[in-house]
């Protein structure tokens, strides 16, 4: 049986792909720890997406955003509705890696969430993914890697969400920066050595 929850969620994104066709969403996705969210669907998407994310009108979904220099980002995505799921994550179409391995389930017996992420975040039948990130710009978007079932058949059909978090890289510790100048020198004494001894 079909959860209340996800029909309506369908039944609401098919009257709106069915208003007319969607263009590509590109959203900014801010860097304050902030959950966003994409849906897949291959029904529902417009063609060529098949189990890409996708807004609520069907169109291809990403997000974009910027690290500016001397800054570090932690992605975080995370499957949410009915555990079972996991996605491939991509960098303007570059596979960034694939949100950690759970058991196929069926849609029947999955846990179910919801869109709350910090609950999917916290219990481990749910995939998710933690990338770390240098300075520079970002189209993060993705698609199903693996689906719970319906009936023995893959549902392609879930929610998942995505947040941002962004720090003042660490800079090294005063100690690490003297290990350093120390390697420097005593490197240095051994080529001045090897240098004398040709001689």
């Amino acid at each position: 049986m079909i959860r209340r929850h996800l029909l309506a969620t369908l039944t609401l994104a098919a009257a709106a792909g069915a208003a007319a066709p969607a263009l590509a969403t590109d959203l900014p996705l801010p860097g304050n720890g902030q959950w966003s969210s994409f849906a897949v669907d291959s029904f529902l998407s417009e063609a060529g997406v098949g189990t890409g994310w996708i807004d609520d009108a069907g169109a291809p979904l990403t997000f974009s955003f910027a690290i500016g220099a001397g800054m570090r980002g932690t992605l975080t995505v995370v499957d949410a509705a009915f555990a079972g799921d996991s996605f491939s994550v991509s960098n303007f179409g570059v596979l960034l890696g694939i949100t950690s391995s759970v058991p196929v389930g069926s849609f029947e017996s999955a846990v179910d969430v919801g869109t709350d992420f910090n609950a999917a975040l916290a219990d481990t039948r749910f995939s998710r993914g933690v990338f770390s990130l240098g300075s520079g710009s970002y189209r993060i978007g993705g698609a199903l890697a693996q689906s719970v079932t319906l009936g023995g058949a893959p549902l392609n059909a879930t929610v998942g969400g995505l947040r941002l978090d962004v720090a003042v890289a660490p800079v090294p510790e005063p100690s690490s920066l003297a290990m350093l100048f120390a390697g420097f020198g005593v490197t240095g004494l051994l080529i001045r050595r090897r240098r004398a001894i040709r001689r």
